[in-house]
């Protein structure tokens, strides 16, 4: 494909106008102000849009599109207890396959071209994953409530044999991590225990951390330790991690989580809609913290809309730090793009740069809430709407277009979804 005449979001938030970009296969192999000699097949006409890096969501639950609009009006342990738990417990195969594929269908509609998962019925997001055309760097979420070790459990032994199976499958689209849940629902040796794992065979890991007051406090009670201090006696450090949340982390945890290269999945709209509080976002980057942005599952957020995301992130720091200029639309930017590739550990995507990966968003900079336009990049985080995405490609393949899914039967996982519902107690 060769989009002509588009202007083009540079990593640093500015913009390069006007500009031919020539994909050929999964990359982009040309950019520049003259048309190309070579042909790259459909010409895409660019003229009044952006092309925007794919974004990458940094933390999500995907099946939990199913949870939509349940459970309202918690707080994150009541949340779980009284109306999560209880429903996950009734789900099978089938309905978190389709319930993947529509979140992913509702990503590419937000501009996602990859994310980071946690969950369960692994097997079943992978076919979605597989079958969608998504990056995902997929793990099993595990839960240890009792003193019980991790060797033996199904759960320990799902997580290896994902790994194993599906590790760098579809030329590295799918990626596996392992995870902890969180220190809650966890002890210390099945910590150790998958780190040790997770250190042998090279993996990456994510974790939820801090992500309420209540969590970070009872932590203290039971250890005399902070959530970040207890994963790093632990050595969960030692291996690459994405900790989401962080909410409530203290000065020395975000020392640890700088020393040891932690990126934070930051997730504006789940933490104020569960009254979890707001992430010390500008004091993380101040302290050079990889930042990247998370929606988290639809059931604490209700969409996988991330240029909301994006908004709150850039408002909730300027609005309590009482400073306009804390996060600025093209730092934002980068935690949505760049930021969020290198948590994964892929270095061949999150920019639009010439041998990389062709995970590219169009926005429609002539729909009347876009005009007129004095910063691209000002405009795309605080006046777009998700409805002026126009097309979203991952690895170079048109994954939506003007609201089609052209390798989705959404009809058949919309009636698939509905019919998975009516077979839960609700």
């Amino acid at each position: 494909m060769l989009f002509s005449s588009i202007d083009i979001l540079r990593a640093d938030g500015t913009v390069a106008a006007g500009q031919f970009v020539g994909v050929k296969g999964k990359k982009i192999e040309y950019i520049g102000a003259d048309r190309p000699g070579e042909d790259y097949g459909r010409v895409y006409d660019g003229r009044g849009k952006l092309l925007a890096p794919g974004f990458i969501n940094s933390h999500c639950h995907v099946p939990m599109t199913l949870l939509r609009g349940y459970g309202e009006g918690l707080p994150l342990d009541r949340w779980l207890n009284e109306r999560v738990f209880p429903f996950e417990d009734q789900l099978d195969g089938e309905a978190v396959y389709y319930g993947s594929l529509l979140g992913i269908a509702e990503m590419f509609a937000s501009g996602i071209t990859g994310f980071s998962e946690m969950y369960y019925f692994c097997e079943d997001i992978v076919r979605a994953v597989l079958e969608s055309g998504i990056s995902c760097n997929m793990s099993r979420s595990i839960t240890a409530f009792d003193n019980t070790t991790l060797v033996g459990q199904h759960y320990y032994r799902e997580a290896k044999e994902l790994y194993k199976r599906y590790h760098g499958a579809a030329e590295g689209r799918l990626m596996v991590d392992m995870n902890i849940h969180a220190e809650y629902t966890n002890n210390g040796p099945v910590v150790a225990k998958l780190t040790e794992y997770a250190q042998l065979n090279g993996c990456r890991m994510q974790i939820h951390l801090s992500e309420t007051r209540k969590e970070h406090e009872e932590c203290i009670g039971r250890y005399g330790k902070t959530p970040a201090e207890f994963f790093l006696e632990q050595g969960l450090f030692e291996v690459p991690t994405t900790a989401a949340h962080c909410v409530h982390v203290t000065e020395s945890d975000m020392e640890i989580l700088r020393e040891k290269k932690v990126t934070v999945a930051h997730c504006p709209t789940s933490n104020m809609k569960l009254g979890s509080g707001i992430a010390p976002v500008t004091a993380m980057r101040k302290k050079g913290l990889n930042v990247a942005l998370g929606t988290d599952g639809v059931a604490s957020n209700n969409n996988f809309d991330m240029i909301k995301e994006m908004r709150f992130a850039a408002l909730l720091q300027n609005g309590v730090g009482g400073d306009p200029r804390l996060v600025s639309p093209a730092e934002v930017l980068h935690m949505a793009t760049l930021a969020g590739a290198r948590g994964q550990g892929r270095e061949d995507t999150g920019e639009i740069a010439v041998g990389k990966m062709a995970d590219l968003v169009v926005v429609d900079c002539a729909s009347v809430n876009m005009i007129p336009c004095y910063d691209r990049s000002v405009n795309l985080v605080y006046s777009t709407k998700a409805t002026d995405i126009l097309m979203t490609l991952c690895r170079g393949t048109v994954v939506y277009e003007d609201g089609a899914y052209p390798g989705l039967d959404m009809e058949r996982v919309r009636t698939q979804v509905v019919r998975s519902l009516d077979k839960i107690s609700k």
